[in-house]
């Protein structure tokens, strides 16, 4: 099934994230690079049209692009991952997507809370623990990631690899 999402790409934590999400996250073998999830599920590709990329952008416009940093470890059952700080920034593009595309709610709905955050590891829980403490051992040693959101990508799957779609430029603050 072809699928489709939106993320913001973190190349700053390929360095700490790379090799670890490259044994616990299959998506990075699927052409996913270190990212934060800002709404997945979105609609098949091929609906995607210049209406909706012109939707997406207004809804996007209405958060600056803004610094964050990539400073704690946090877990869900068999997920490790690095949390952003801060999160608000995160979870106003979540909101704006959603609000603008309502057939589309993040994670399907499955979840009742929007908590942004960098997958590391998604498995097991063994493997998210091994992930976890590679992680704050990392951090405790080089310190925090730091980034920049100038943008979101709109990446797809139909092919069995995710591929860049579009990107949308967030106003400067």
């Amino acid at each position: 099934m072809a699928i489709s999402a939106f993320i913001v790409k973190v190349p700053s934590a390929e360095p700490l994230a790379g090799p670890l999400r490259e044994r616990f996250d299959a998506t990075s073998a699927l052409g996913v690079p270190a990212h934060i999830t800002v709404l997945i599920p979105f609609m098949d590709p091929r609906d995607i049209t210049p209406d909706v990329l012109q939707r997406a952008q207004q809804a996007l416009d209405r958060t600056a692009a803004f610094s964050f940093r990539l400073s704690s470890v946090g877990r869900f059952p068999a997920v490790a991952y690095l949390a952003p700080e801060p999160a608000a920034p995160f979870i106003a593009l979540t909101q704006a997507l959603a609000g603008t595309f309502a057939d589309y709610p993040p994670y399907a709905g499955a979840h009742a809370g929007i908590v942004p955050h960098l997958t590391v590891a998604h498995g097991t829980d063994a493997e998210a623990d091994e992930a976890a403490l590679a992680l704050q051992a990392a951090l405790d040693k080089d310190g925090p990631v730091t980034a920049h959101c100038g943008s979101v990508s709109l990446i797809e799957n139909s092919s069995g690899r995710w591929n860049e779609l579009h990107v949308f430029h967030l106003p400067q603050g």
